[in-house]
Order: structure tokens, then C-alpha cells, then sequence
């Protein structure tokens, strides 16, 4: 199970797009603390403090201890409205849990055996297509991130989603509702997390124009010489 992080809010006493500018303004972050059969809790955060909490990578994946004046309550980070250019948090959800109620949240991706990689060890390319991956769970199964092991990865082949080992008691919410014996919705369901591909070969055209460089630049070189051997024969 992930750490809690503690989230201190103090209540907000006005709603609406003039108080949430204010807020703003005034280095705050407008949030609301909802689910679990509760009334909604407008609440007041600081910017700054989660600002960076957002920047950690395990924060996404952490049951957060929301303190508001009702007391702490469980939570997870349901939605965060970044500003459209400026590094600025405007708006964020928080989603109350019950420990006996399974809950469905994004976790980071990690990749290990990068080292071993044949098809990287072959001079293949890696790309990884998904950072971030849904998966279903009770809280206290959260784990802070998945591991994709990519040691046998060969050249031009891809780890999918279903190739992930996953701790016990934890699925992936894209393929839970997915009838195995579809073979058309598995395989849409079941994208590529991580692919090792072949460099891409140097085109005719881009041979023929570097070849056709070369080529003006001995002339360049030769009409210079031709040149100077000329300004010589008149001096002389």
C-alpha cells in the first residue's frame, strides 16, 4: 500500500468564479472533497504546499488524509485543473474512500531491465506508450506504481497491458469488463505499454543529397583552387 499523505484545508466560506479568483490571488487553490454517501466539502488549500506534492510522482497514487473542520477522512486525488500556460494548480477534486470498497486510480509505469534488453542491447529504440495505467483495487492494496520488466524484450516487439505482472488482489480496469473470448475487444483494449523498435535505415533520397553535398563541395574546393592559381599567374 502507498503512503498517506497528510492534506491540511481550511473551509472556504463563499463559492462562486469571484471568490475562486480571490482565492487564487491570494496563493490559494479552491477544492472539493465528495463521495461516500457525504455531503460535499468546499474546501481551501495551499498553493504552494500542493503544488509540490503534485511534482512527486507517488502523490497521484496515495491515499491522502484530507483534514477538514469535520476531522480527517480518507481520500484520493480525483481531478487537478492546471492553468492553461502558467504553472498554477486552479481547481482540485479530492474523492473520499471506504476501506471496504474497492476504488479505481491512475499509478505510475516503471520499467526495469533496461539493462538486459536484448533488443536493446541490439541497438533498438525504446518507447514507452503508457506512463500512467487504471487499476482496481481495495485502499489497502493500492501499490505506489506498477514494475514492467522488459529483460526478454526482443527487437521489434511490445510488452502489452496484459503482460503486466500485478501485485495480488489488484486489476487493470481496461481489460476487467473486456469477454476474453472476444478477440477483436481484447486486443483494442489491450494496448502496447512499452515497444522496442529497429532504427530507421538512412532513405535513398537522404544518401543521394548527402552524396550530392559531397560532390558540390569538391567542386566548390576545385573552382577556389582554379581561382587561386589564376590571382597567381596575374601577379606574376
Amino acid at each position: 500500500m502507498s503512503n498517506q499523505v497528510e492534506i491540511i484545508t481550511q473551509p472556504r466560506e463563499a463559492n462562486g468564479t469571484a471568490d475562486s479568483r480571490r482565492l487564487r490571488h491570494a496563493g490559494k487553490i479552491p477544492a472539493v472533497l465528495y463521495g461516500a454517501g457525504k455531503e460535499n466539502e468546499h474546501v481551501v488549500l495551499d498553493h504552494d504546499e500542493m503544488f509540490h506534492n503534485l511534482e512527486k510522482e507517488g502523490f497521484v497514487a496515495s491515499i491522502l488524509s484530507v483534514k477538514t473542520e469535520k476531522g480527517p477522512q480518507q481520500a484520493i486525488l480525483r481531478d487537478v485543473q492546471m492553468h492553461p500556460y502558467k504553472p498554477q494548480v486552479m481547481h482540485i477534486d479530492f474523492l473520499r474512500i471506504r476501506e471496504s470498497e474497492a476504488m479505481t486510480i491512475k499509478v505510475p509505469v516503471h520499467l526495469v531491465g533496461e539493462e538486459e534488453a536484448p533488443g536493446l542491447v541490439e541497438g533498438g529504440i525504446l518507447t514507452q506508450s503508457i506512463n500512467e495505467i487504471d487499476i482496481t483495487c481495495l485502499p489497502k492494496d493500492l501499490p505506489e506504481y506498477l514494475e514492467v520488466n522488459i529483460a526478454q524484450l526482443e527487437m521489434n516487439s511490445s510488452m502489452h497491458m496484459s503482460d503486466i505482472i500485478l501485485p495480488e488482489s489488484v486489476q487493470l480496469s481496461g481489460l476487467m469488463n473486456v469477454d476474453e473470448e472476444d478477440e477483436q475487444a481484447l486486443a483494442d483494449a489491450n494496448h502496447a505499454v512499452v515497444s522496442i523498435v529497429a532504427p530507421r535505415a538512412p532513405t535513398v533520397e537522404a544518401e543521394e543529397g548527402e552524396e550530392l553535398e559531397e560532390a558540390e563541395g569538391v567542386e566548390d574546393a576545385a573552382d577556389e583552387e582554379s581561382s587561386e592559381e589564376g590571382e597567381s599567374s596575374e601577379e606574376s
